[in-house]
């Protein structure tokens, strides 16, 4: 696929979707981490895209919930998903994503035929093999890019994650009620109106 084509998602796939799940390094950051050391402990730093945040707040809003599946632990990860409000976090060191990845759907009584997941390398396979919609972002390795059904042309870090929100939501038919609904809350109610 080119950078010109749009990926298309099929409706009735996208109305099935009630959780999606999300990797972390190389989805919603570059892949880069920032080590460090501040008076002798460790620190971990990561980018985030703030367009994505707003993707996963659009998904929750249409009522899909949200889980972030990673193969690190890190206080940055534990701090952005509550910063986003998703429903579910496993930050697995051994990065056995795809039990976490069932014990997340099994809370919410939920079925892999129920889920996406978007992600990007070989730890992500074994989940994006399983469930109904496996997505790739932009620069996923071959073999990821090979396994999904849907491909994004953005990269991780990098906006891919709102790509996906968009595409799910307007197969979904709820893109448009999503962002009617984030403008009026955000506009004051003086907006408008005359004296």
């Amino acid at each position: 696929m080119t950078a010109r084509e749009h990926p298309r998602l099929d409706a009735e796939l996208a109305r099935r979707i009630r959780f999606v799940g999300l990797d972390v390094d190389g989805v919603l950051t570059d892949g880069g981490i920032y080590l460090g050391d501040v008076a002798g402990a460790r620190v971990e730093l990561k980018r985030y895209d703030i367009q994505d945040g707003l993707g996963v707040y659009f998904l929750r809003e249409a009522g899909i919930r949200v889980g972030i599946v990673t193969g690190r632990v890190s206080e940055s990860v534990r701090l952005r998903a509550a910063e986003l409000g998703v429903d579910d976090l496993a930050q697995d060191p051994m990065a056995q994503k795809f039990p976490a990845l069932l014990e997340m759907l099994g809370r919410h009584g939920l079925t892999l035929d129920d889920a996406a997941f978007v992600g990007d390398d070989f730890p992500d396979l074994a989940v994006l093999r399983a469930v109904a919609l496996p997505v790739a972002v932009g620069n996923a390795v071959p073999e990821i890019a090979a396994a999904c059904s849907l491909r994004l042309n953005r990269d991780g870090g990098r906006g891919a994650v709102r790509e996906f929100a968009e595409l799910l939501l307007k197969a979904r038919g709820q893109w448009e009620e999503v962002i009617e609904r984030y403008v009026r809350f955000r506009t004051p109610d003086a907006v408008g109106t005359s004296a």
